[in-house]
């Protein structure tokens, strides 16, 4: 945007926002709500730069049509595309290396596709800095952790007696140490991805939603502070991994900037998504909705995590002689 000084961009750069001028040389992605009286806003219908805004589509990566410019519905997502795990473990292990903010978005399911320890291991071995979900993951998590079932299923699948009301067992055993943190210290759970978050002192985000029963006391139900908590993640985040969790994804998605800016031209990059659920839809839904730097996988959870970790695994093997030398 043009600003006496010069052309600035803008901070926190997110979908469904209005770019407010905080000071002289300060511009801010600003959600509407909290848009105030007198405050200065932008406002053009051009976006060529003719009337001081300008829209770079093609994400500072230059060319004239590249996968990066924005557009709705444009893109193809399907089951049948071949998806090479070698790449994403070595994006993943180089946001590592660099220092960058991981970001996890996952849902039940990954619990429930017995993909619950290769999420442990991403945690403990830092490939997540933050992890978001909603309140059913936490609690078919925990369950797993008190109970070893999940919605009242046995690691094998099949039904244990009276495993139909486990999951309120195990909310009700939180409720009664107060939190997630105070149940983990006090032994009451002893393993999960919960544990291992607060173990590794990983921060976490739970939205609460209209369908929680319950919810656990780290669940935050109101809408817009669960937001607000979200996005004081999504904004240092630089690469973000969505698995088995529509709503959330795309929630998420929105929140994320295109590119991780660190405040230096040169050292603008696309901020890595991979998007992870055994339907196209969601996948399309995403990507169309404009998180347009996302790596589409049509997959389920469990599979999408052995593969993921067994790749990154060797890709430590393989780059540990260079980074003991860094």
């Amino acid at each position: 945007m043009k600003l006496p000084a010069g052309w600035r961009r803008p901070r926190l750069p997110r979908m469904d926002c209005v770019i407010v001028q905080l000071a002289a040389n300060d511009l801010v992605a600003t959600e509407p709500r909290r848009v105030r009286r007198g405050d200065n806003v932008a406002v053009g219908a051009a976006e060529d730069g003719s009337e001081g805004i300008f829209v770079h589509v093609e994400g500072f990566l230059g060319g004239t049509h590249s996968p990066n410019e924005f557009r709705f519905m444009a893109t193809e997502v399907s089951r049948e595309r071949p998806v090479d795990y070698s790449v994403l473990a070595e994006l993943l292990g180089e946001e590592k290396v660099r220092g960058g903010r991981i970001l996890w978005v996952i849902g039940p399911a990954l619990v429930h596709a017995r993909a619950r320890e290769d999420m442990i291991w991403f945690i403990e071995n830092g490939y997540c800095h933050t992890l978001l979900g909603g309140n059913a993951v936490a609690v078919h998590d925990l369950e797993a952790a008190i109970f070893g079932t999940t919605l009242g299923m046995s690691s094998s699948g099949e039904s244990v007696e009276g495993g139909h009301g486990l999951h309120m067992r195990a909310i009700n055993a939180i409720r009664r140490a107060g939190s997630i943190e105070k149940a983990v210290t006090q032994g009451t759970v002893k393993s999960g991805i919960m544990h291992a978050l607060v173990q590794n002192r990983i921060p976490y985000v739970l939205a609460g939603s209209i369908r929680d029963d319950g919810p656990l006391p780290d669940v935050i139900p109101d809408t817009l502070a669960a937001q607000d908590a979200m996005r004081s993640h999504t904004s240092v985040a630089t690469f973000a991994i969505f698995v088995a969790t529509a709503l959330h994804a795309i929630a998420v998605g929105n929140m994320l900037p295109a590119f991780v800016d660190t405040g230096v031209t040169e050292d603008i990059r696309p901020l890595t998504t991979i998007c992870v659920d055994q339907t196209e839809f969601v996948v399309t839904k995403l990507r169309d909705r404009g998180t347009h730097q996302a790596y589409g996988v049509v997959t389920n959870a469990q599979d999408f995590m052995h593969v993921l970790r067994f790749y990154v695994e060797r890709w430590q093997q393989a780059s540990t002689p260079a980074l003991s030398r860094r």
